[in-house]
């Protein structure tokens, strides 16, 4: 009588235990009063990002405001980032010109990694929020030079 006594109390804590793990889990209690912005695996050139850079993880989150008709240098990021258009209009595009978005208030682009890429702004100066996922003392861009067509003169210029 022993004997069965705990094994019924042993099937009894099974059971809790199994209904407790057949609950539905809440992995983020905040989704009730947050909207994902972005999700992504890919920088908006479709390129799949590779591992995050070895080292101690350091988070930096610089607020940029470039001021209206700006074009901004040719550079490349050396770990993954996203950015955050709070005000205006940036046009970005990849070094060879076959990559091209325009970027409007409220929308998020995930950064290219270890390619080159430049943006500029219209009539509007542009405010961004960028949040870098790099590892401690990293850069967070590294200038690059200008891509090889834009140095070459055109058929038609003259000298």
């Amino acid at each position: 009588m022993k004997k069965l006594k705990v094994i019924l109390c042993v099937a009894s804590v099974v059971a809790l235990v199994s209904a407790a793990s057949s609950q539905p889990v809440v992995v983020n209690p905040e989704s009730a009063v947050s909207t994902v912005l972005l999700k992504t695996e890919k920088s908006w050139d479709g390129v799949r990002y590779a591992a995050y850079p070895a080292g101690q993880p350091e988070i930096t989150v610089l607020k940029f405001i470039i001021p209206a008709h700006t074009t901004l240098p040719w550079h490349t990021h050396p770990m993954p980032n996203a950015a955050y258009v709070v005000s205006g209009t940036l046009d970005v595009e990849n070094a060879d010109g076959s990559r091209r978005q325009s970027l409007q208030a409220g929308d998020v682009l995930p950064e290219m990694v270890h390619a080159v890429h430049h943006g500029k702004t219209g009539d509007q100066s542009v405010e961004l929020i960028v949040f870098y996922a790099g590892v401690k003392g990293q850069v967070t861009a590294i200038a690059a030079p200008a891509p090889e067509y834009l140095a070459k003169p055109h058929a038609d210029s003259r000298p």
